[in-house]
């Protein structure tokens, strides 16, 4: 702090150094006036200030509360009342400043801002409280501190400032100008001229910024060029004080007499809204200070400078009854201020004393203040006295005084000098990844630093959690990045590399060597994989998801039902949930929640990984919650067992997920209210304690379920918001325990370092010599991983580094309805046996289930993985073994993991985001039989979305019960798509051509005919499915789609939703029919039946349900074949002249198919049909592969096996 100039007469000593200074006080003054008060050496007798010894308000009416001495015998020039805390501000004609906290007027602190001239406006703020001075505005803390200190030009004679917003100033004063200052950069950045000089008062509605002049003048100015919009003339003589309320402004001033300046005690009152004046108000004291107090009324109050108050309203007549008397100490009042709250009132006289009024008992200052931070008492004369001629004395226990000279620590400027901060080195990446055109360099942004700025750091160690949302990996199989040393590649994030045949030449099998399948991390908004895969392997999750099925269009439940059947039937190859996240996007509450990630940000790394999954975990578990909710009950799988699903009341995730809670409320008045309520899952919170104290998880995890706390609340019996004291009971657990850690900040993180290096120190001194530098067991056979039933293997020192977390907590349900948790351990298993904690009645045990984590790397944003223990049944599915393991899910890459891998967390760059634990024998509750909910209504006919369709523009007819499909069955299938996102590449410097992301498609036209019977050719499916996402392409020429095809305003096609289409054609697939087609791999995996099997592609279609045409006429290591040229060699027909249609190409891949079974004798004679394919690819490779121009074009329209179509 700044002392220089500072008086030291204004010093606080104690009472004793000024026995001899004691003024004689009159016998009725309040003696705790003047606690802590700054004395004047000369004496000043203060017999004019009666108060009395007890004061008792009537509610309602202002009457005098404390009075207080600010500094004797100087007179207060300001009063304010603080807008953030309950404290009263007071300035002196002298320069020095003064706060009291309270209505009791304590003293909080007291400084000098000016050594000469006197404070003529306060204005507070959130840090602190600007004083304008004649010529300099100063910016102090509520304690003293100088934040800022702006001094103005010396003919400057500011007085009065107006906060226009939280950044902006206005100074004015008796020049021709006011100043606009940038509270932030502490600059003038406009000065505004002002035509009559001299603004002493300033004020500001949402219209209009208010300057009253001396000359008598009050100006309305336009708030954003300040120029005059309308001026009243309120006196001839000079403006004392105006206020402005709504629609009315009032002043007060005084009128020119042949004598001079004489008080006028007509209030001249003006109308906004027309902009003239009304009648003016006469009163019966000479207004000095006036303020509207609004409160049942717009009431106005009026002080005069001797003492008496006057309250009116503005538009009626003063009544003399309404007056009454501030007692002051010295002869004048000086200024005058009123609370926000309008409780209190604030009287400043001329001999530096402080008047109180309020119109309550309790006032407080604020409509809602905040907490105010007192300072620490002073333990200097708490001391025992010291010897300090003693030569063993530590000198720091004597109290060095404040003093002007050099100290001993300011070193010379002849033994210092300033150097200037080196420049940091270049980035190794950008070094590393750095093409040389001539003498300039080229590189991208590595993204590791802030544009154009440099950080400052003390310490390296500063920038591991500087921020939580940066974060990113690099793929896997790329150089080693030197700032992921510490991160293995199995976390880092894996991206895919695509090749000029896309995905086909991709080696998942490097990625994935288990029979579970990944999902593939390209489509906007992947960051959730790891959440679907943990929600997949929660058997009782997976069956009620996989059953459920309804009528919506976007219906998260049934989208993941569909996904869930792709990652069943796969073989450890990728799938994508696109559909799943196609309906996720198109959810409202996603997006409000900040859910949907842009490309750019997602790209960038700009979301917050580690919140983002933890809002997306609360919001899918409410969604499925209300899908089941929701849903009726299909009557193919009501009642399937003794625990059905279908449970009427809340629903199945209700019960697997909800914890039912009494909520009690307790106001200090002593009524109790109690709500209960339900809760999918729980967030941690963390004690706040430095000190390395050890904590077990099962205790934060009690704090953060049980959670009690203080906090704001409306209160029915005081009928207003009450400080409450709000407790938490636990009245039924979940059977699956879901908890967001939470760990968003370097707080959090800390403490979980904290912990774990506690733990860690324990483990090793309970097992002592017994642990092993090296893990028991070698990790390169997975399947013998773990101990043998019943016996604990010694863990090693890697597995006990960076532990917290326990693999089982145990709770129990007190009967007054009480919670305990507590961990629980391998070795209380084997000393209470295995079903000891589930024979008392309100005692579970919670086995760690899933962990998700967010890897952190300070390039590009980050990414998140999960550890799930898989159990049972899904490994005797997938390969026939029942047991238990660990694996780590890394979008595509699936890894068997040690089980202490999953609760090791180096906050250094991996961090818990969410932790799942199920109760012990969870599947035997519950009914794990899945039945198809699929059924043959779905192809029957249905009404279009489209307005405008008519029937006379039927393509297709749908099947009749008749025509239901059969095992074996041939059906014609086509489809069309459009595009919702361009490619993504980049041009190397060789000039070849990188994809960075692929063109995300988007299925538009789906077309069935009818492979078989009196009907064949004919299509009972030709549905376009509408799309609410933006289309950048409809590649028309390819697809035949047209803008307006697939919009239900306009366009004349059946359209119907992609759901209802995709349960077609799974219904098709689940029935056993044979599809027929040209190119069905592309068509499957748009529509999101399809996944990757290494070199080539597997369908959810069993293969020999595909008969592709493009792969039965095409030669090993050879091209293929496009269905225009196939149609024109063996079946004359000149298809796809100016666009495609579905339903053409469908029926030409059926005849090519009987084309081929002719050709092939069944599939008999394959030496023939080699023939066959020779001649070809000869005559493709003379004509080019292009179809010669048509003479007379012919078509499968006009053939003879498809003349019914006609009847269409």
């Amino acid at each position: 702090m700044n002392f220089e100039g500072l008086d030291p007469g204004l010093a606080e000593y104690a009472p004793a150094m000024h026995s001899a200074l004691d003024p004689v006080l009159d016998a009725h003054l309040n003696p705790s006036l003047l606690q802590n008060v700054e004395l004047d050496p000369e004496g000043v007798a203060l017999e004019a200030l009666p108060v009395q010894e007890s004061v008792h308000i009537m509610e309602g009416v202002y009457s005098e509360l404390h009075s207080v001495v600010a500094e004797v015998g100087v007179p207060v020039s300001v009063s304010h009342f603080d807008l953030h805390e309950e404290m009263l501000w007071v300035g002196s004609h002298g320069g020095h400043a003064t706060s009291f906290f309270g209505p009791a007027l304590e003293r909080y602190s007291s400084f000098q801002v000016n050594g000469s001239d006197d404070i003529r406006q306060i204005q507070s703020l959130e840090n602190g409280i600007l004083f304008l001075t004649k010529n300099n505005l100063k910016y102090m803390a509520r304690g003293g501190l100088i934040i800022f200190d702006y001094l103005l030009d010396e003919n400057e004679d500011m007085h009065s400032l107006l906060l226009t917003d939280s950044s902006t100033l206005l100074i004015g004063g008796l020049q021709n100008h006011i100043l606009e200052i940038d509270l932030n950069t502490v600059q003038e950045t406009q000065k505004y001229a002002v035509e009559t000089p001299g603004v002493t008062i300033m004020r500001q509605t949402n219209r209009f910024f208010f300057c009253g002049h001396t000359s008598g003048k009050v100006s309305l100015r336009d708030l954003r060029t300040f120029k005059v919009e309308h001026e009243f003339d309120a006196f001839s003589g000079s403006l004392s004080d105006f206020d402005v309320h709504g629609n009315l402004l009032a002043a007060c001033g005084f009128s020119s007499r042949l004598t001079g300046l004489a008080c006028d005690r007509f209030l001249k009152v003006y109308d906004l809204r027309m902009m003239r004046a009304i009648t003016p108000l006469q009163v019966h004291v000479d207004p000095a200070f006036l303020r509207f107090i609004p409160t049942y009324t717009s009431r106005l109050a009026i002080i005069s400078q001797s003492g008496q108050c006057q309250f009116c309203e503005p538009t009626g007549l003063a009544n003399p009854a309404d007056i009454f008397h501030v007692n002051p100490v010295g002869p004048l009042l000086m200024t005058f201020d009123v609370s926000a709250s309008k409780q209190a009132l604030a009287f400043g006289d001329s001999e530096g004393c402080v008047h109180l009024w309020t119109d309550s008992p309790e006032p407080s200052f604020n409509p809602y203040s905040r907490e105010t931070e007192f300072a620490l008492p002073c333990l200097v004369d708490s001391l025992p006295p010291l010897d300090w001629s003693q030569d063993l004395l530590p000198l720091s226990l004597i109290p060095v005084p404040l003093t002007t000279d050099t100290l001993l620590s300011d070193w010379p400027a002849a033994n210092s000098a300033p150097a200037p901060r080196r420049a940091p080195p270049v980035d190794a990446e950008i070094l590393r990844t750095m093409k040389k055109v001539g003498f300039i360099g080229y590189a991208p942004n590595p993204r590791t630093k802030l544009r154009n700025q440099i950080p400052y750091r003390l310490k390296e160690s500063d920038s591991e959690f500087d921020s939580f949302s940066q974060v990113t990996e690099s793929p896997v199989g790329r150089e080693e990045e030197p700032h992921l040393h510490m991160v293995s590649k199995k976390y880092r994030k894996v991206t895919i590399k695509y090749s000029k045949l896309g995905l086909e030449d991709f080696d998942f099998k490097h990625y994935n060597k288990t029979l579970f399948a990944g999902l593939e991390p390209h489509i906007p908004n992947a960051y959730c994989n790891c959440m679907i895969q943990v929600l997949y392997f929660l058997e009782p999750v997976r069956c009620l998801i996989q059953n459920h099925l309804c009528q919506k269009e976007f219906c998260l439940a049934c989208e993941l039902g569909f996904l869930f059947h792709m990652l069943d039937l796969s073989r450890g190859d990728p799938c994508q949930g696109s559909n799943f996240l196609r309906a996720f996007r198109t959810i409202p509450e996603a997006s409000a929640l900040g859910l949907i990630l842009a490309d750019s940000d997602e790209a960038s790394g700009k979301g917050n990984l580690a919140r983002l999954i933890q809002r997306w975990n609360r919001f899918i578990l409410t969604q499925l919650h209300q899908d089941m909710q929701e849903l009726e009950v299909p009557q193919a799988y009501r009642g399937a067992g003794g625990s059905s699903f279908c449970s009427s009341g809340d629903s199945v995730i209700g019960q697997l997920f909800s914890c039912e809670m009494e909520n009690c409320s307790l106001c200090r008045c002593g009524s109790e209210t109690v709500r209960a309520s339900s809760t999918l899952l729980f967030t941690l919170s963390y004690p706040d304690d430095k000190t390395g104290k050890n904590y077990d998880f099962a205790q934060v995890l009690k704090r953060s379920i049980c959670l009690d706390q203080n906090t704001q609340a409306w209160c029915d019996n005081c009928e207003k918001y009450q400080p409450t004291i709000q407790t938490r009971n636990i009245r039924h657990l979940p059977d699956i325990l879901v908890i967001n850690c939470e760990v968003n900040s370097s707080k959090e993180a800390d403490f979980w370092r904290m912990q774990a290096e506690v733990a860690f120190k324990m483990a090793v001194k309970k097992h002592g010599g017994e642990i092993s530098k090296n893990k028991e067991f070698a990790l390169a056979d997975w399947k013998e991983l773990g101990s043998p039933e019943g016996v604990l293997v010694c863990p090693s020192i890697e597995e006990l580094k960076n532990v917290w977390l326990p693999f089982s907590i145990r709770m129990k349900m007190t009967k007054n309805k009480g919670l305990d948790v507590c961990n629980w351990t391998d070795g209380d298993e084997m000393q209470w046996g295995p079903a000891r904690a589930e024979e008392e009645h309100g005692v579970y045990v919670y086995d760690l289930m899933a962990t998700v984590v967010h890897i952190l790397d300070s390039r590009t944003g980050g990414s998140l993985v999960a550890h799930i223990k898989v159990g049972e049944t899904y490994h005797q599915r997938k390969e026939g073994v029942t047991h238990q393991q660990w694996y780590l899910f890394n979008d595509f890459l699936i890894e068997p993991i040690d089980k202490h891998e999953a609760v090791q967390f180096d906050m250094n760059w991996k961090v818990p985001a969410i932790l799942y634990y199920v109760k012990r024998n969870l599947n035997s509750r519950y009914n794990l039989n899945i039945k198809n909910p699929i059924e043959a209504s779905v192809l029957l006919a249905e009404a279009s979305l489209a307005r405008k369709q008519r029937k006379t523009h039927t393509t297709f007819i749908p099947l009749m019960l008749n025509e239901m499909p059969q095992i074996g069955d041939l059906v014609g299938l086509d489809a069309e798509f459009v595009t919702l996102n361009e490619e993504e590449a980049e041009l190397r410097s060789d000039g070849t051509k990188s994809t960075i992301k692929p063109s995300q498609m988007s299925v538009a036209r789906i077309t069935c005919v009818r492979g078989q019977g009196p009907n064949e050719g004919i299509p009972f499916i030709d549905d376009y499915i509408s799309t609410q996402e933006q289309v950048v392409d409809y590649l028309t020429q390819y697809s035949g789609i047209k803008p307006g095809d697939l919009d239900a305003k306009i366009s004349s096609k059946h359209l119907t939703t992609l759901k209802s289409t995709y349960l077609k054609l799974r219904f098709l697939i689940d029935i056993g029919v044979k599809f027929v087609g040209h190119g069905l791999q592309k068509d499957f995996r748009v529509i999101n039946l399809m996944v990757w099997q290494g070199s080539f592609k597997s369908l959810l279609v069993p293969k020999d349900q595909v008969l592709d045409t493009v792969y039965l006429f095409h030669m090993p290591r050879k091209r293929m074949i496009s269905l225009r040229f196939l149609a024109w060699y063996f079946l004359d027909l000149k298809i796809q002249g100016e666009t495609h249609d579905s339903i053409e190409d469908a029926r030409t891949a059926l005849q090519l198919y009987r084309k081929y079974l002719e050709l092939s004798k069944n599939g008999t004679e394959p030496e023939s049909f080699h023939k066959v394919l020779k001649g070809l690819y000869e005559k493709g490779r003379k004509m080019d592969w292009k179809v010669p121009e048509p003479e007379g074009q012919t078509s499968p329209k006009n053939a003879a096996v498809f003349s019914s179509v006609l009847a269409l």
